[in-house]
């Protein structure tokens, strides 16, 4: 059986502290830890929130943001060596970098990026150079260097080691200059899901991740902005359309149950737009389900 220790990573140095940092305790209260059957171990603080950009890289908190990795990617490592599953409780996307370098320190890892949005923007592209808007060009050694190299390590995951499924701001993201996706990355945008349906999708994304050289396993990256708008408006950057709760569901059972998975972030929801704790009791019976046929 499958043993789960939830860590909180409220960091909103990524984004802005608008809300997505209550994610934690909103989900918790809505008894994530007992619904997966999880012990907690532990809560990483982010040091304070600058809203300016730094001048040298162009974007916010840049150092805050690498220190935070660092002590983020202790903590999952923690977990790691226990033999526990690590369920990394964000939080903006940006706590995604220490998930990743608490993998790179031991092995080569693979990374299914579910996200209504890429995320490879480079700072010159980025309005308001959200950290949250570039993680998967950070982790995959684009950017500046306090953030793409951690400790001399990056990147912390290989293109052809990455599959980012559902997402659908093509047009948004080119409009902005964005830098293209990598060949070597795979790519399954929303309306390639939705023809392939999401379990059948799945399947093909955890076939990529298992055939190449990633044979540590794979992290798994949930961004709650995936989901359709009409049932997830509680993130803090919409766009219409996305996946189901049971396209979502079905997905992350389908990863969870390959084997490979080695972790989980849930990050982007956010508790101020979800007043009466609603989305928070669906997103926890999401999580729960998904988890529920894991041996």
């Amino acid at each position: 059986m499958r043993k789960l220790a939830i860590v909180e990573a409220p960091s909103v140095l990524g984004l802005r502290p608008t809300g997505v940092e209550e994610l934690p305790e909103a989900l918790l209260g809505a008894g994530l830890a007992e619904g997966l059957g999880a012990v907690r171990a532990g809560r990483v603080e982010p040091p304070p929130y600058d809203p300016e950009r730094d001048p040298d890289t162009g974007v916010l908190n840049a150092g805050g943001i690498a220190a935070y990795s660092v002590a983020l990617a202790d903590a999952v490592g923690e977990v790691l060596d226990t033999g526990r599953f690590p369920v990394v409780l964000g939080g903006d996307c940006s706590v995604l970098l220490g998930t990743l370098l608490a993998l790179r320190r031991r092995d080569r890892h693979g990374l299914l990026f579910l996200d209504g949005h890429s995320d490879f923007y480079q700072p010159s592209a980025e309005p308001a150079g959200e950290v949250a808007s570039m993680e998967l060009a950070l982790a995959t050694g684009r950017g500046p260097r306090v953030l793409a190299d951690l400790e001399g390590r990056g990147p912390l995951v290989r293109d052809g080691d990455v599959v980012a499924l559902g997402f659908r701001d093509a047009e948004e993201s080119a409009a902005y200059g964005m830098q293209p996706l990598p060949p070597a990355l795979h790519a399954m945008e929303l309306h390639t899901v939705r023809a392939l349906g999401a379990a059948e999708a799945a399947r093909r994304a955890v076939g990529l991740l298992s055939g190449g050289g990633a044979d540590a396993g794979y992290w798994i990256h949930c961004d709650v902005d995936v989901l359709d708008d009409a049932v997830m408006p509680a993130v803090d950057h919409r766009q219409p359309d996305g996946l189901t709760w049971q396209d979502l569901e079905s997905v992350l059972r389908t990863a969870l149950s390959a084997g490979g998975a080695v972790g989980l972030t849930v990050t982007i929801f956010n508790p101020r737009l979800d007043p009466d704790g609603t989305l928070a009791q669906r997103l926890t019976a999401c999580l729960t389900a998904a988890f529920d046929s894991q041996g």
